[in-house]
């Protein structure tokens, strides 16, 4: 249950950092807390298209922004959940209608309805990108690994590999073609050791993390040997997409956030390129869509590993997407398809065409040449995807957004988004940082605010944690300020910083879990083998789980 109000201390914090921004906007935003209308908070939002200037911009931005995704912001629960639900529900009915539309162009019904040439020209056009891009079979075998979450029969407090690897696994009934490979993984062997069995499920389960306040995020929790295999055929897909070939200069999903916002950058002030946000894109990938964009084989290893049912509401749901976060390949699958799509209206538009040159995307991140807009609008339209035009610019208008970057005339317009409550030294001091960066963006565009919301937050530290003051490249175990105010000390020759940093940790030790799971764990390089860990010496043998701090303290950390 969330609370009726927010803490005194915040509630001062963001009224004095909304009164240095002094517009009537931010004074707006300061009525509805101070009348505590969160749901009208909630769903108040600004579009840099209503402004001529790039401060005037960021100072409304920076109000609305505050507690847009503060994850404690005082709400119906009823209501979020249920827009929630809603976004998902609208996702499957769009899945269906896409579904019927692009059915009548596979392969086996094409000759038996009427289709229209143009656009099955256009589809095959895509087809073959796609194969340009990944070839016409995924790795004979798939190197399969863990993730961080949760599966669905491990709950996310014990979502540990070993505790993964202790458990029955789980799996679709389609995915027992990987069994093969899967016995003989160690994860395999320790199950046969112990006389473990498999657990046969229809599919997935239905969850949601935070997104905003006004909104979760749907997300699918698959099961565990799916999920593991999925994460493989999305390494694949990552591995292939970096290979140079007809379409592409070789791109890297693993640096092309950066390479997305210094375009998105460029183009506020050059308008060369287009920045294009999709609407709920990873529940809208229709099945039919990926059967006829992608080679056969990719698109039966993909399907075997797939949920074909989510469990929502205690009820079996049959899927019209093919996959949803949480599926270890859909960020992948959604950069691959969405790739293809830009890359063929690029080159029908006179175009190099060629995937990190002039088309860049990052799952439903596209950047590609401005006068392409409309050719991928319409073409995306057809395949089932929503372009947000709240969220998507074009034109001659000088903003663009791509991957957390927001840029007007090439200045950046990012606002900082308090997530989570002020409950300790470490979020204060985070707090203190995304202030402390958005003061500079604001100084930028020529506005200055005062230090008092600065100021204000750091009364809230005690005095040994206020002198841990360090650079931006230490994160949020310094408080980030100028280098005459770092607390230093030198050793042995070596400078060292004071810091706040994590001292105890939730451990959960290997003593705890079976010695074949342990050794299973070892060949994954999975633990903390050989770590002190709370002070322990010798040290604990075990794995911290995620979210596993216990407590912090003041230490020194070790600076060049």
């Amino acid at each position: 249950m969330k609370p009726e109000a927010l803490p005194d201390d915040l509630v001062h914090l963001v009224l004095t950092f909304l009164e240095d921004l002094s517009t009537p906007f931010a004074l707006g935003v300061s009525l509805l807390i101070r009348n505590r209308q969160w749901e009208d908070l909630s769903v108040l939002s600004v579009s840099p298209r209503r402004y001529l200037t790039p401060h005037g911009y960021l100072r409304d931005a920076a109000a609305v922004s505050i507690l847009k995704k503060f994850e404690s912001l005082p709400s119906s629960a009823k209501t979020r959940r249920d827009r929630t639900l809603d976004k998902w529900w609208e996702g499957e009915r769009a899945c269906f209608r896409t579904n019927e539309r692009i059915g009548r162009y596979l392969p086996e019904f094409r000759n038996s309805v009427d289709v229209e040439p143009a656009i099955l020209k256009h589809l095959l056009g895509c087809r073959k990108i796609i194969r340009s891009l990944i070839g016409e079979s995924p790795p004979t075998l798939v190197d399969g690994r863990h993730g961080p979450g949760a599966t669905f029969a491990d709950l996310s407090e014990f979502a540990t590999i070993p505790h993964k690897m202790a458990s029955n696994p789980t799996l679709t009934r389609d995915a027992v073609w990987y069994l093969p490979q899967w016995l003989g993984t160690q994860w395999g062997s320790e199950l046969c050791a112990r006389h473990g069995e498999l657990e046969f499920v229809p599919g997935n389960r239905y969850a949601s993390v935070p997104k905003t306040a006004a909104i979760d995020r749907s997300i699918a929790v698959e099961p565990s040997i799916n999920v593991f295999y999925q994460l493989g055929l999305g390494k694949a897909i990552r591995n292939r997409l970096k290979q140079k070939g007809d379409y592409s200069f070789g791109w890297n999903l693993d640096v092309a956030q950066e390479i997305h916002r210094q375009t998105a950058a460029v183009s506020s002030v050059t308008q060369e390129f287009a920045t294009l946000d999709l609407s709920n894109a990873s529940d809208t990938v229709a099945c039919n869509l990926v059967k006829l964009l992608l080679p056969h084989r990719w698109y039966e290893a993909l399907a075997d590993l797939r949920s074909p049912k989510t469990r929502l509401n205690g009820h079996w749901v049959k899927l019209e997407k093919f996959s949803s976060m949480g599926n270890g390949y859909t960020f992948e699958l959604e950069t691959l398809i969405f790739s293809a799509l830009a890359l063929y209206v690029a080159r029908l538009r006179g175009h190099p065409g060629y995937l990190g040159m002039d088309v860049f995307v990052f799952g439903d991140d596209i950047i590609l040449p401005d006068d392409c807009t409309g050719d991928l609008t319409a073409l995306l339209s057809f395949c089932g995807f929503t372009v947000n035009l709240e969220k998507s610019f074009f034109g001659s208008f000088p903003f663009r957004e791509s991957c957390g970057g927001d840029y007007y005339s090439g200045y950046p317009v990012r606002p900082y988004f308090l997530k989570k409550d002020l409950d300790g030294p470490s979020r204060i001091i985070s707090y203190l940082n995304g202030i402390q960066a958005l003061s500079l963006r604001l100084e930028g565009v020529g506005y200055y605010i005062s230090r008092r919301p600065w100021l204000r937050a750091l009364d809230l530290l005690p005095t040994s944690v206020r002198k841990a003051r360090g650079p931006v490249a230490l994160g949020d175990i310094v408080i980030h300020d100028e280098q005459e105010r770092w607390d230093t000390r030198t050793r042995n020759g070596i400078r060292y910083l004071r810091c706040f940093r994590a001292s105890r940790h939730r451990l959960q030790p290997y003593a705890r879990f079976d010695p074949g799971v342990v050794l299973a764990c070892a060949t994954y390089g999975a633990g903390n083998v050989g770590t002190p860990v709370n002070g322990r010496v010798p040290p604990v043998e075990g794995v911290i789980p995620r979210d596993g701090v216990l407590s912090y303290k003041v230490g020194w950390v070790p600076w060049s």
